[in-house]
């Protein structure tokens, strides 16, 4: 982060249930992997350990990007937007970011009418 003030995790937005959308963006071509979120202590730990870690909402559990898939994603940089809501977290990936083996999660688009 370029902003010379202090950073601290307590000014960013996390919503009602303590989470914050995270955008993940190969840091090379700029092509958006995938959303997930992310709680204080995820954040924490992806900023600590250079590997992105999320919440699950579903399973209601930290996951670590790769731990299972073997396709990690090794963080970049992390930006924050202008309201303090809204992760965007540049990664080197390692083979695909989609549970369906995709390289991107935003492999379909709707056709124009």
């Amino acid at each position: 982060m370029k902003d010379k003030k202090k950073f601290n995790i307590n000014s960013l937005k996390f919503d009602q249930k303590g989470l914050i959308p995270a955008i993940v963006q190969d840091y090379k071509t700029k092509e958006v992997l995938m959303v997930a979120y992310m709680n204080k202590e995820s954040l924490r730990w992806t900023l600590k350990t250079d590997k992105t870690c999320f919440w699950s909402r579903s399973r209601k559990e930290y996951w670590v990007k790769g731990q299972t898939s073997g396709c990690f994603q090794f963080v970049k940089s992390v930006f924050y937007d202008c309201d303090m809501d809204t992760l965007l977290i540049k990664v080197r990936q390692v083979g695909a970011a989609c549970h369906t083996g995709k390289r991107s999660c935003f492999y379909r688009c709707i056709p124009r009418i």
